[in-house]
């Protein structure tokens, strides 16, 4: 059974930063896309970030690139979301997923977490 475990979120301020980690178990954690995803209050969930299995191709939003980086360590079977130059706009769920497909759209994902809360005060 493929599990994935985000960690990291919490309050911070404006400018502030913060890390994200996406533990995951239960499939060859190296051989497949993992991505970002968010959903703030009464908003559609939408693509924040994606890495290819080997770490070498990476997909951002516009609204992140620049201030958010992913990355992953397979040896750890975890990825990574540092996220830089923090904004309120950037308040939302933060979910991690796993595909077999590098992609920016949800449905290319086949597993989900269940989210770590990050809110970004003014």
């Amino acid at each position: 059974q493929v599990q994935l475990v985000e960690s990291g979120g919490g309050l911070v301020q404006a400018g502030g930063s913060l890390r994200l980690s996406c533990a995951a178990s239960g499939r060859t954690f190296s051989r497949f896309a993992m991505g970002w995803f968010r959903q703030a209050p009464g908003k559609e969930r939408e693509f924040v970030a994606a890495i290819s299995w080997s770490g070498v191709r990476t997909y951002y939003a516009t609204s992140v690139k620049g201030r958010f980086t992913i990355s992953r360590d397979n040896a750890k079977n975890t990825v990574y979301l540092q996220m830089n130059s923090l904004k309120p706009e950037d308040t939302a769920v933060y979910s991690c997923a796993t595909g077999e497909v590098l992609d920016t759209t949800a449905l290319a994902y086949d597993y989900w977490g269940q989210g770590t809360q990050v809110t970004v005060s003014s």
